[in-house]
């Protein structure tokens, strides 16, 4: 399945909140890639562009925006990898209860626990959208 489709989606699932994340600008992404001396693959850079301001289910994936609070993606990273060991090679994209969604160098999304790296992983960005946010949200 394509990212745009599972995005698509994803917003038609969309709950009303009081108040609700805007989408970021591009240079708001930019500066989030900067702060973390990563490139953001382009399926993830399509995420944040069109789509980090959804709210669905229990997983509240980290966003760029100014004013997130405990979901910025830079405090996120900076909290994982510091306090947390996890390898500077895995971005966390999604927090959930001291345990971490990850994207790899490959696309991929890991999953890492608190306990240490396990081999539960989804082949890119839409698929863990689809499998995890969407079908066990």
């Amino acid at each position: 399945m394509k990212l745009s489709e599972v995005i698509h989606e994803l917003r038609e699932l969309n709950e009303p909140v009081p108040e609700p994340f805007r989408l970021p600008t591009e240079s708001e992404v930019a500066a989030a890639e900067d702060q973390l001396g990563v490139k953001f693959s382009e399926d993830y850079r399509q995420y944040l562009l069109t789509a980090s301001d959804i709210v669905y289910g229990s997983l509240q994936p980290a966003v760029v925006t100014p004013d997130s609070d405990s979901l910025n993606l830079v405090e996120v990273a900076e909290t994982a990898w510091n306090k947390m060991d996890l390898p500077r090679n895995l971005l966390p994209i999604c927090e959930d209860n001291g345990d971490y969604y990850c994207l790899n160098e490959k696309g991929e999304v890991q999953f890492w626990s608190h306990n240490g790296t396990t081999d539960e992983k989804w082949r890119d960005l839409a698929a863990w959208i689809k499998e995890v946010w969407i079908e066990e949200g």
